[in-house]
């Protein structure tokens, strides 16, 4: 186990704390994102889909009427 003499030592990691935390922030910032994006892009595909299958009927009626 890791033991630090003080909380800027934790901080330092060794004097690799630019790359841990740094790390950690990304990962944090994209498991925040990704949730958002994902929502996002099932609206829209959703929304798109829905607007294709309206296009769809409408050409289907279009052809029996003809």
């Amino acid at each position: 186990m890791i033991h630090w003499n003080s909380f800027s030592d934790f901080l330092a990691m060794g004097g690799y704390g630019l790359y841990v935390w740094g790390s950690f922030g990304a990962t944090v910032l994209i498991m925040a994102v990704e949730p958002i994006l994902v929502a996002r892009n099932r609206k829209t595909t959703i929304t798109r889909l829905k607007r294709q299958m309206r296009a769809d009927s409408r050409a289907e009626n279009r052809n029996t009427a003809e």
